[in-house]
């Protein structure tokens, strides 16, 4: 129901509030001012008072690297030359001006959203707040604080690192934070990012700063201290929501509250007056959208937004106004018993999701640089891949806005962690009260985006306290042992769940992940999801993908080196080795070089050459990978989730990433574009049988036709068969079997490979596989004569490709960071005709790059 002004005017008669109403708006004529606050900062170490210039957003590291006091430690060994910083304390201050017509106003609301992590905050010389946590906002009213003219803001940053050292010595004991690399694990007692700490597959920098933008906000009469669009029914028919503000007044008033739901076309509103009470008002708007656009996942349609404004009147003066996207869906998360053990699935809109995606950490070690357009190439990135899915990991941080903005408009859901992994944490009264705050502000912010699919409490802590043998390592005793368990119960299965269900109760939660499971026991991979470390960890072939059947796989990895070009960023030729102290030091697992190389002798014949061993490497990595994508996918409905391990890097490193640190995609990333698509092909062979399948995720029914044909390295057709197949929607479907000995001779097996391609009835490709019938190693590679056509223009580069002979893992090579390539690590058949796209901005037509390509039968002694 709408009111009017004149419908409030009449009420304020009727209460006998209409000359209150008249003194109040005299004064209330002005909008709401926001005054960023993140130019004119000063720095300085505290012991030392020299002030130097530096940037906020930011961190002390990147104020030191821009004045060369300390050298990028991303390249050689530079990484233990600054470590001195994390135990000093860091001053910095700036100062701004206040007008008399701000000084007038109602109120100032001076806001940090990130301070890193320990900072005494003084305006004018007054000390106006502690902070004590990376992970949340802070707001506070300044108005008593501030003067006319010139006002002073300084923040005393305390080193992370001595500002916990007490609660350290008094503890008895050590946690078991192994990825802290320092002597003294004092991660576990900041609420701070653990990645900052070391990690094996990052570096060591334990960061300070205000790592987020500061504002100044003035305002009169009110303003809108949080806005949840609560969506308590969703269907194609109807949405029901509830709009619930917070709005805090700076006095007894009437006002209009009104909610506008607009997305093309179509605007939806709710109002009524309100009495508002000096200080916190609840207020409630129900409305119904009819026939709503609904949010769909990548692959499934439109990720349709509304834009939904609240907005606080006084007669006709709006005070205040907030706007948050929402996309309006339902998301599920399916866990039920059955005779194999327990499901897990997402249902979104009410059908079953394959989820197919892949773990992040954070982008970058100083977050402050993480720009717009990385989010939106990250993105962008995951959407090409086929992904429907994305993972906050634990150890990281929540991330920036920007993050899940982009999420939402990409139609990927966030599986989001809270910040705990890999390790206990203290559990006393003044750590919960914190974690208590964290989880509090963060529900708040991220409850709304359409893409926020479930809350996790923790990454691989109940396993770690169940399958990890800590107590033998660390010589714990049973009371030690079982205050874990206990501290765990109270904040994972106590705080946290209850804290969601009070904020967000719409979303699912579950206390960790992996929910029981440990990968050295794949009698509980029936129960919903797990991490499956068998590969890699366990030295086990890639072929185990096909044994170790799952649920949910939540996580699983292998490594790579990131490409030559990557490499040359923190090395120099004469560090091209294995086991240079360069190459040691940027590569964190204590088994990485080890088992990269091991698993090359199963599968290929590795190479002498340091620039071909991460070249095989990075095929290895990727078509390992797919092997496990392809086992994973192919077993739904029992299994029904991929989420690889992992996305992206914090800094050129040898890691476990699809995508490295400049946005170089790896094999991996292509093999995961293709496995993730829809409709793919599936190849398995069964014990001499070779299983056809084709993988679908979209929701309609298709009728197709499949040719095979089996081909000679060399380029003659052995055979050639087409049939009809069905595709049924968002489904695993087997389609063909056929004995491997009538397919192919044994000694063809070596030099032919079957070709695969699906068309549609009106003859559009949709996919095509190529099945190999041995290990690479094994294959009887001709030498190729390529032929290669370059066409430049600036920005784009296309090549034209064609080859004599079979191509195996062609990689095109350009000395250009972050390039993209509309296919890359591919195998090119005899006579095959092939376009590939490079883009970039960098790429300039009179300025031609050099374009390199590489294969397989290259790397051969």
């Amino acid at each position: 129901m709408n009111y009017s002004s004149h419908a409030i005017w009449t009420t304020l008669q009727k209460t006998g509030a209409l000359v209150a109403m008249i003194l109040m708006c005299l004064s209330c004529s002005k909008k709401p001012e926001t005054v960023l606050l993140n130019s004119g900062w000063q720095f300085t170490q505290a012991t030392k008072k020299e002030w130097r210039d530096a940037v906020v957003p930011g961190t002390v590291h990147q104020d030191l690297l821009r004045y060369k006091l300390i050298p990028d430690p991303t390249i050689g060994t530079n990484e233990k030359e600054i470590q001195w910083v994390e135990n000093e304390d860091w001053i910095y201050q700036t100062q701004f001006e206040v007008s008399s017509s701000q000084l007038s106003r109602g109120d100032a609301l001076l806001t940090f959203e990130g301070l890193d992590t320990y900072a005494d905050v003084y305006l004018n010389d007054s000390l106006i707040l502690r902070s004590d946590n990376m992970f949340v906002g802070y707001s506070l009213s300044v108005h008593d604080y501030l003067k006319k003219g010139t006002n002073h803001l300084r923040l005393y940053f305390h080193s992370p690192i001595t500002f916990v050292m007490p609660q350290y010595e008094a503890n008895g004991f050590e946690y078991p934070a192994d990825n802290d690399h320092s002597e003294k694990h004092l991660s576990v007692y900041s609420r701070k990012a653990p990645y900052h700490f070391g990690w094996d597959w990052g570096l060591r920098m334990v960061t300070s700063g205000i790592w987020r933008p500061v504002s100044l906000t003035y305002y009169d009469v009110a303003r809108i201290a949080d806005f949840h669009v609560n969506q308590l029914a969703v269907d194609e028919k109807i949405a029901t929501i509830s709009n619930e503000i917070t709005i805090h007044s700076l006095k007894n008033t009437w006002a209009n509250v009104t909610v506008k739901a607009t997305r093309n076309e179509q605007e939806i509103v709710a109002s009524r007056p309100v009495r508002l009470v000096k200080g916190e008002n609840k207020v409630t708007l129900p409305m119904e959208i009819r026939d709503p656009e609904r949010w769909m996942p990548n692959g499934w349609g439109t990720p349709a937004l509304y834009d939904f404004t609240a907005s606080v009147s006084v007669l006709t003066q709006k005070v205040a106004s907030q706007t948050e996207r929402i996309g309006l869906r339902t998301i599920e998360v399916i866990t039920e018993e059955d005779s194999n053990g327990e499901s897990f699935y997402f249902k979104v809109n009410g059908k079953p999701m394959y989820a197919k995606g892949v773990n992040y950490i954070p982008t970058d070690l100083l977050l402050p640089r993480v720009t717009d357009s990385i989010y939106h190439r990250t993105f962008e990135d995951i959407q090409a891949s086929n992904m429907n899915m994305v993972r906050v990991w634990g150890g990281g941080v929540y991330e920036d806005n920007r993050f899940y903005n982009e999420a939402d408009e990409h139609g990927i859901l966030v599986w989001q962690d809270f910040m705990f992994a890999c390790t206990p944490y203290p559990t006393d009264s003044a750590f919960l009260s914190k974690v208590s705050a964290e989880a509090d502000y963060n529900i708040r912010r991220l409850r709304n985006h359409a893409c926020m699919a479930m809350w996790c409490g923790n990454n691989e802590i109940l396993e770690a306290l169940t399958y990890w043998g800590l107590q033998n390592t660390y010589h714990y005793s049973d009371s030690i042992m079982q205050g874990f368990t206990k501290g765990y119960n109270r904040l994972f299965r106590g705080l946290l769940p209850a804290k969601v269900m009070e904020l967000d109760s719409n979303k699912y939660y579950v206390h960790g992940s992996p929910y029981v499971a440990n990968w050295g026991k794949p009698e509980l991979f029936a129960i919903r999801d797990v991490h499956d470390w068998g590969v890699w960890h366990g030295r086990m072939p890639f072929e185990a993908f096909e044994e170790r059947k799952n649920r949910f796989s939540s996580e699983f990895g292998f490594q790579s080196f990131p490409e030559m070009k990557t490499i040359a960023t923190f090395a120099t030729p004469a560090d091209y080795q294995l086991e240079s102290e360069v190459m040691k030091v940027h590569q964190k697992s204590y088994i990485g070089n080890t088992a990269i190389r091991q698993y090359m002798e199963m599968y290929y014949q590795v190479p002498e050459k340091f620039e071909d061993f991460v070249y095989v490497g990075l095929v290895m990595q990727g078509m390992g990978m797919r092997m496990g994508f392809d086992a994973q996918r192919r077993n739904r409905p029992y299994c029904m989730g991929t989420v690889y391990w992992q996305l992206n890097d914090c800094w050129p490193v040898v890691s476990w990433s699809s995508i490295d640190f400049y946005g170089n995609w790896k094999a991996l990333q292509y093999q995961a574009q293709r496995a993730f698509a829809s409709p793919a092909l599936s190849f398995k062979d069964n014990a001499g049988t070779l299983q056809c399948y084709v993988l679908t995720d979209t929701l309609m029914n298709m009728e197709a036709k499949c040719r095979f044909r089996l081909i000679s390295f060399e380029g003659q057709v052995l055979s050639e068969e087409m049939i009809n197949i069905p595709i049924p929607a968002n489904a695993s479907s087997l389609f063909a079997e056929y004995p491997v000995e009538s397919l192919i001779k044994e000694d063809q097996k070596r030099n032919c490979c079957l070709e695969a391609v699906v068309t549609d009835l009106g003859g559009k490709e949709l996919t095509r596989r190529l099945f190999f019938f041995c290990k690479p190693k094994e294959m009887q590679l001709p030498v190729p004569t390529i032929a290669k056509e370059l066409t430049c223009e600036d920005g784009k580069y296309t090549l034209k490709l064609k080859s004599d002979k079979l191509v195996k893992d062609l990689f095109v090579e350009i000395p250009v960071q972050g390039a993209r390539f509309s296919d890359n690590f591919f195998d090119l058949l005899p006579g095959e005709e092939k376009e590939v796209i490079i883009t970039s901005p960098q790429l300039s037509a009179s300025k031609k790059e050099q374009v390199t390509l590489h294969h397989l039968r290259q790397t051969y002694k």
